[in-house]
């Protein structure tokens, strides 16, 4: 190879001990690397040996060679990291041949790998030992990575962005330990938003005279979105979905109109909810508050071992229940009464697996109740329909399928800042430990203590963590008594409580004016949560009367799934999670489901099943579950069998019918079955 007259950009010197480095580069590329020797002449020091390095090896050249492609360079730079006698002596050779230089700062670890990297106040990565360029600053943020168990895609890529962004590789590498430092774990921060939205005086509203006094006793004018619903028609008998974010006051409008419409004789109010612990929860609400003016029962679903539906009051004027709870009274043929208001909390339900094509059906055959009954009664005009949710990806759409008005309203009513940082899930109660203290510790300006929702995936979880709380803590979740959970709601309303940590499967029925809320995992279960379940439950953090803003902590175990049929890792999950747009709450139908609400369906309506199935939001393959429940031997034309009766009064999927017979014909107890089955399927 002729080294000879080549023109290059920059010819890079360092010093590497008795002898220098020597990089000529030419369109940001090396050409190679050599080793320089100086030695003293009278001229002072001049090219002694010059070493082009191939490999392992050295090839000897001329030292006139290296003069050559000093004289032929465009720049000459000498690494900041050569000592100061080497940096003078390489000034003093290069002046002997009327050459400049000018001594840069450059990269260490670049200069030792004969790359030239020069590195200013803009770009020097710091490391606590000394600083360095951006690429080996990601090179060494990578093994940090791999020690800690690797992180996927996004997570790397934010990381690279918070490292350019501090020029700290220290305080990156402390994110991965589980440290809190709140300028590197904040993601981003949803804003507070107010809409314009001329308020309603309640001393304007027709409402029955005993409600009318009872509503203007609590307060002077509606909130925006109460005086949206009003001014689209909710005294006129409009039916609504209302999507607005938590604490901005939607339910009232479903109460407003159904107790409105009780007191004026006008049929009961049904009010459903997706859970026992949020129905428990609302049926005290509403006795405390309407318990003067209207008669409230309870009605929650009935469990496959005993009916613990029978024991409301079916003639009550407010009948606050489940899904379950209602669909129940249905398939085995209740009379419900005159049902003048529907309010369906928590409609997004419908996207869910498992509940939402139970939801679609009960919608579905509770309609077809109520035009039965006004077919058959005289002065009963049907029901009208309130939907609610905080978060729904596809509102127009819904609104349309639901027939219903859409009242939409996307104030925030204080910001919600988004935090997230890496752990592993034994370190997580630690993190979780101070961050509750932290926030306990802060008095807002409203002057409330801040309060901790921690959202973890399993029963034994909640316990673990919040007996690691040092501040008082408890567990919050389906397996504990009513008693139990009153106790902790009482408790934390009372600020006597500094968190509670609940399953992702209370999220909606999880009723606490926190200020913080925490992800230990994000996981329901052994699924991902969706990004609607994950707003849903972030949308807790915050209350406008309570705090002056939420507070939303990501802790995320790099590589981390917790079911080998789970796609993705934790650390991937939380990118889509806080990045993705929300997604359309649509029903959909596999086999088994068209079969069970075509049965249920036909169970409450006979000739009217297929009408009904046409009407519901998701699509089923009518024709073929109707074929499918004949083959079952679970209908009869379109009547029940006693089978078919017993199937959908249990609420069973076919797989869960034929395993109860199939044990049942090897003289296994129906008890265990069933005990077996319900423990399976129990709420979070």
């Amino acid at each position: 190879m002729s080294t000879q007259r080549q023109r290059v950009g920059t010819l890079f010197l360092h010093g590497t001990g008795d002898d220098y480095l020597a990089v000529p580069i030419r369109d940001d590329e090396r050409l190679f690397q050599a080793v320089l020797e100086l030695k003293e002449t009278n001229a002072g020091p001049r090219p002694g040996k010059f070493r082009i390095k191939r490999d392992s090896t050295q090839e000897p050249r001329s030292p006139e060679e290296f003069v050559e492609f000093a004289r032929g360079a465009d720049r000459i730079r000498i690494s900041e990291q050569t000592s100061r006698a080497g940096r003078e002596e390489l000034r003093e050779m290069l002046s002997g041949y009327q050459l400049d230089a000018r001594v840069v700062r450059t990269c260490r670890l670049c200069a030792a790998a004969g790359r030239y990297s020069p590195i200013t106040e803009e770009t020097a990565i710091e490391t606590g030992r000394e600083q360095i360029c951006p690429d080996c600053a990601f090179v060494e943020l990578e093994r940090e990575l791999s020690y800690a168990g690797g992180v996927t895609g996004a997570a790397e890529e934010r990381l690279k962005d918070l490292l350019l962004e501090v020029q700290d590789l220290e305080r990156i590498t402390n994110l991965l330990q589980g440290q809190l430092d709140p300028d590197l774990t904040k993601f981003d921060e949803i804003s507070a938003t107010t809409d314009e939205v001329d308020p309603v005086p309640v001393s304007s509203l027709d409402l029955h005279p005993e409600l009318q006094g009872l509503v203007e006793g609590r307060f002077d004018d509606l909130l925006p979105v109460q005086s949206l619903a009003v001014e689209n028609g909710l005294f006129e008998q409009q039916d609504q979905l209302v999507v607005s974010a938590t604490a901005t006051g939607k339910t009232l409008v479903g109460e407003m109109t159904g107790i409105d419409r009780v007191l004026r004789g006008d049929g009961k109010l049904l009010f459903l909810v997706p859970l026992v612990a949020l129905a428990n929860q609302k049926h005290e609400d509403f006795k405390d508050t309407y318990g003067d003016l209207v008669n409230v029962t309870l009605r929650v679903g009935a469990s496959r071992v005993r009916d613990d539906g029978n024991r409301f009051d079916p003639n009550a004027d407010v009948i606050v229940g489940t899904y379950e709870g209602i669909d129940h009274a249905l398939r085995t043929g209740r009379d419900l009464g005159d049902i003048g208001s529907v309010v369906i909390d928590e409609v997004h339900t419908l996207k869910e697996d498992g509940r939402g094509h139970r939801l679609d059906g009960l919608i579905a055959r509770l309609k077809d109740y109520c035009e039965q009954r006004a077919g058959k009664r005289t002065g009963y005009g049907g029901a009208q329909w309130i939907y609610l949710s905080a978060t729904v990806g596809n509102p127009e759409w819904l609104a349309r399928k639901l027939e219903a008005r859409l009242i939409e309203f996307e104030e925030r009513p204080i910001p919600i800042e988004r935090h997230l940082t890496f752990a592993d899930g034994a370190e997580k109660p630690r993190i979780e430990n101070r961050l509750v203290k932290r926030e306990f510790d802060r008095e807002s300006s409203k002057g409330y203590q801040g309060q901790t929702i921690i959202f973890t995936n399993s029963r034994r979880r909640c316990h673990e963590i919040s007996r690691k709380i040092e501040y008082n803590a408890a567990p919050y979740h389906a397996g504990l008594d009513y008693g139990r959970r009153k106790k902790v709601e009482r408790m934390f309303a009372e600020q006597e409580l500094s968190a509670v940590v609940t399953t992702a499967a209370l999220a909606a029925g999880v009723d606490f004016p926190a200020s913080q809320v925490i992800f230990d995992t994000l996981a329901m279960g052994i699924e991902w949560l969706s990004v609607q379940e994950f707003h849903q439950m972030l949308g807790r953090a915050g209350r406008p009367d309570y705090h002056d803003r939420g507070t939303v902590y990501l802790l995320v175990e790099p590589d981390c799934a917790y079911h080998n049929s789970m796609e993705g890792t934790e650390d991937e999950v939380a990118f889509t999670l806080l990045k993705d747009e929300m997604e359309p709450v649509r029903t959909h139908y596999d086999e088994s489901a068209a079969i069970e609400e075509t049965l249920a369906n036909v169970t409450v309506g006979g000739k009217r099943a297929k009408s009904l199935n046409d009407r519901m939001i998701g699509e089923i393959p009518t024709t073929h579950a109707i074929g499918k429940l004949l083959e079952y031997g679970f209908i009869d034309g379109l009547s029940p069998t006693p089978l078919g009766r017993a199937v959908t009064r249990h609420f069973l999927a076919p797989d869960e019918a034929f395993k109860i017979l199939d044990g049942i014909r090897k003289g296994h107890d129906p008890l265990d079955i069933v005990a077996e089955m319900e423990l399976h399927d129990e709420e979070g």
